[in-house]
């Protein structure tokens, strides 16, 4: 054999071998990933994962709505990949599980919404819901409340406070508005993912956001708080939703304006860890209770792929992810930019 023949041989012997090698890699299955907690993030995760799948052949995300508390523990324990809450870690958890980042993944918020026939429209506030949950104000036509609520008839009917029974973000930014706005809460039950509820005749206790609508559709002259990616089950089933007292002193609703106001006024100050409230910030025209989603991840996982696999979905939510077509269908906002890039920090620290 010469040599222009020998050569010939040998570069289609190694062509023919690049591309048996390459069949097998191309098809690899990425790594699995595992997700759960926040029902409030859970319909954003819907939307996310069949979108991110199509586009990442081989990628497989299970995701499961189990509540804030349940993501939190989980992911520490190393059940599932990403934990997903609407609380922030307390200073207590990152200082027992050093590696375990909050991750913000989009800007979500809370309603109050109400079970009135007839009431159009409601103000309430952080001292009276304080009130209603506390057992200290019982009627709907109590004084504080018609005080917040000149020329509107209100009925003598006993209030039914709703509140969650599982470990829940949305409780632990409920409960923030009620310890930052009034000072008998802040002082005896504080704020956390679960609160001891105080004993309140007829009161509710629901499971997940879903469990809060159902509850206060089928007890008229209820309250409860829900998170407003549920705004869809909601309005279908004809609950009203409640202005809430600000900061500054106005009762606003929740809309694109003023949670894009609160944001706005964390967006510079937010550490780099990214542990920061949003609730009842100071300015005008903010809803009082505005959160970031997180995504609760161990920085330091198992083996490199799991922990490439983790980034790269992480790093396509806050890109591709944070688009309006996106969010927009779950009534959250997008990240700004500067808090984006603490984000994008934090992901390339999973290894």
């Amino acid at each position: 054999m010469n040599i222009a023949k020998l050569l010939r041989t040998g570069v289609a012997a190694l062509a023919i071998t690049a591309a048996a090698g390459a069949i097998p890699h191309a098809a690899q299955a990425s790594v699995p990933l595992t997700e759960t907690g926040s029902s409030l993030l859970y319909p954003l995760f819907n939307l996310w994962v069949p979108a991110y799948t199509a586009s990442h052949s081989g990628a497989t995300i299970t995701t499961t709505s189990t509540g804030s508390g349940a993501g939190i523990a989980q992911s520490i324990k190393g059940l599932v990949q990403i934990g997903a809450s609407d609380a922030y870690l307390s200073d207590a958890v990152v200082k027992g599980h050093p590696t375990m980042l909050s991750i913000p993944l989009a800007i979500s918020s809370q309603a109050i919404n109400y079970n009135l026939p007839g009431i159009a429209s409601l103000n309430l506030s952080g001292p009276i819901l304080a009130g209603i949950y506390e057992g200290k104000i019982t009627k709907w036509n109590d004084p504080a409340i018609a005080a917040a609520n000149p020329g509107v008839t209100l009925p003598d009917h006993v209030i039914v406070p709703i509140h969650r029974i599982d470990g829940s973000g949305d409780t632990f930014i409920f409960s923030q508005y009620l310890a930052f706005s009034d000072k008998d809460w802040a002082s005896t039950l504080h704020y956390g993912t679960s609160i001891s509820w105080p004993a309140v005749s007829g009161g509710i206790g629901a499971n997940g956001n879903p469990g809060m609508v159902t509850a206060l559709q089928n007890n008229p002259y209820g309250v409860a708080y829900i998170g407003i990616s549920f705004a869809k089950q909601v309005a279908a089933a004809g609950l009203g939703q409640a202005a809430l007292l600000d900061k500054h002193g106005e009762y606003v609703l929740p809309t694109e304006e003023t949670i894009s106001t609160a944001a706005s006024s964390v967006a510079s100050t937010t550490p780099a860890d990214e542990r920061i409230s949003i609730v009842f910030t100071p300015g005008v025209n903010a809803y009082p209770i505005v959160n970031y989603e997180y995504a609760i991840v161990n920085s330091q996982q198992p083996n490199k792929a799991t922990a490439a696999a983790i980034r790269k979905f992480l790093t396509w939510a806050v890109n591709e992810g944070n688009a309006t077509s996106f969010v927009s269908q779950v009534h959250f906002l997008s990240l700004p930019a500067a808090v984006k890039a603490l984000t994008v920090a934090q992901i390339k620290t999973i290894k």
